[in-house]
């Protein structure tokens, strides 16, 4: 069978000088047909699947033998479209290069002054490198251990440093204010930096808590309240008022009872207040103090996160949103300095990504994918991913994706917004060389037409979004199928 391109997708790929290394000095070859007399199944045609999908807009994908590069089947390879959250596999990337797979996040309790009679004689310091895994459970874990070197009080006050990054309040400032998957960010974080806000039916009204919650620990946080109003929309509002995050919801939204986290927007005053919560239930009592930025002291207590690798496995499987700005961000201080914003971090990946794996088209916003303007295509998405398989450092830790070819083995990072989705990954099969993909489609007028109060959940968008995984799972089983003949 021979491999038919149509004339846009031919010269974007005779053209991928412009995708680096890995695709340049591949070329452009057929498919070898079977011997006559050979019978042969044919796959379904991918402009017949495409049609089928109904899902209008762009669609762009590209489809290579891993190790020769040769081209397998592609629409679209250079057009540059929105990864969504398949940019966390480009920063899974660029983080275990820059980190090791090894590196650990640490969270540091320190004393400015000595240990006398067990009172702390100066500050205790809560210093954060910006773990994202950090939760109350933790807190309450490095409190025991002050307790364990027998320290039941502090004369000084309570301080907090949370310099080691940027503090960027939300990722993405074109979301609605109460998703959970938007919040802060900074050098230290707590719980995701999301507020646990959950409700019960009580007679004619409704009993509301606000938690910082985790597996053995939830103390109620005065950082964040709500106010439930008579009203039907919006169904969220925020402000932030003297220091404080105010939502209100709209009471007849309610229903009976329920929950939902709520992102945090001042994540040191969050740490500060459950830090000094949890401690008093310890029996130790913290006076609040300044910030403790450029103050160090000695270190008492450390608790280190999960190695970079595992981290970056979770981010993959559940697309953690918080795990890849953090990852990034981390990664940009330690190669070129503290950067400025996402955009600036984002901007250095590009530039690696560029220099030295080859993906040359790379426009990243942040690290995460959440970010509406980012763009990359397929190409250099392929280019990069088969940069990543060479080097070891994704195919193991990317999530499997089921496909209907018997046998097969298929991982890769999808990526949802709303009218975009995305997969990238790796695909084998038995008597199948190993296949390296990525598949973008978009229908991009319509998602910006949807108007901001609409954007957690649009008319159309759950429906349009599983026809696109529908078409990706099928290209996936017709390029199985190609490579095989």
């Amino acid at each position: 069978m021979t491999l038919r391109l149509n004339r846009r997708a031919m010269l974007a790929v005779l053209a991928s000088g412009a995708a680096g290394p890995a695709l340049a000095s591949a070329p452009l070859t057929s498919l070898r047909p079977h011997p006559r007399g050979t019978p042969a199944s044919k796959p379904p045609s991918a402009p017949g699947m495409v049609r089928d999908a109904g899902l209008g807009g762009k669609i762009a994908y590209l489809a290579v033998e891993a190790r020769t590069g040769r081209v397998i089947d592609a629409l679209n390879p250079g057009f540059r479209m929105p990864p969504a959250s398949v940019a966390k596999a480009a920063t899974a990337y660029y983080s275990l290069s820059k980190l090791g797979a090894a590196y650990r996040f640490e969270t540091v309790l320190e004393a400015t002054g000595p240990v006398e009679n067990g009172q702390i004689t100066g500050d205790l310091i809560l210093r954060g490198s910006g773990d994202p895994g950090f939760d109350s459970d933790a807190m309450a874990d490095m409190i025991q251990a002050l307790k364990d070197q027998g320290i039941h009080g502090v004369k000084g006050r309570f301080r907090v440093d949370a310099s080691a990054l940027p503090r960027i309040r939300e990722i993405d400032p074109d979301q609605p204010d109460h998703v959970s998957y938007n919040p802060s960010v900074a050098g230290l974080n707590l719980n995701y930096n999301r507020v646990h806000f959950q409700w019960k039916k009580a007679g004619k009204g409704y009993d509301i808590t606000l938690e910082a919650r985790a597996l053995r620990y939830s103390p109620s946080v005065r950082i964040a309240r709500m106010t439930l109003e008579d009203r039907s929309l919006p169904v969220y509002t925020y402000a932030q008022e003297n220091g404080v995050d105010q939502w209100t919801v709209a009471r007849r939204m309610l229903g009976n009872d329920g929950a939902r986290w709520l992102p945090v927007r001042r994540p040191v005053a969050y740490c500060d207040e459950v830090f000094r919560t949890i401690a008093r239930a310890h029996g130790i009592v913290l006076k609040p103090g300044p910030e403790a930025s450029g103050i160090t002291g000695a270190p008492l207590v450390v608790h280190r996160s999960a190695p970079l690798s595992e981290m970056m496995e979770s981010m993959l499987r559940y697309s953690t949103n918080l795990t890849a700005e953090v990852a990034g961000l981390t990664a940009t201080r330690s190669s070129t300095g503290q950067p400025s914003s996402l955009l600036g971090s984002a901007r250095a990946m590009n530039l690696w990504l560029n220099r030295e794996v080859g993906a040359r088209s790379s426009g990243f916003v942040d690290h995460s994918g959440l970010g509406y303007g980012a763009r990359i295509s397929p190409q250099d998405m392929v280019t990069l991913m088969r940069s990543a398989r060479v080097a070891g450092l994704l195919p193991k830790i990317l999530k499997p994706v089921n496909v209907a070819t018997k046998g097969a083995a298929v991982v890769g990072k999808t990526g949802t917004l709303n009218f975009v989705s995305a997969l990238s990954g790796y695909a084998e099969a038995p008597r199948t060389p190993p296949i390296v993909f990525a598949i973008f489609t978009g229908d991009l007028p319509r998602r910006d037409a949807i108007p901001v109060d609409q954007r957690e959940r649009p008319p159309g968008a759950r429906g349009w979004s599983r026809r696109s995984r529908g078409l990706q799972k099928r290209l996936i089983d017709r390029w199985l199928a190609l490579a095989s003949s």
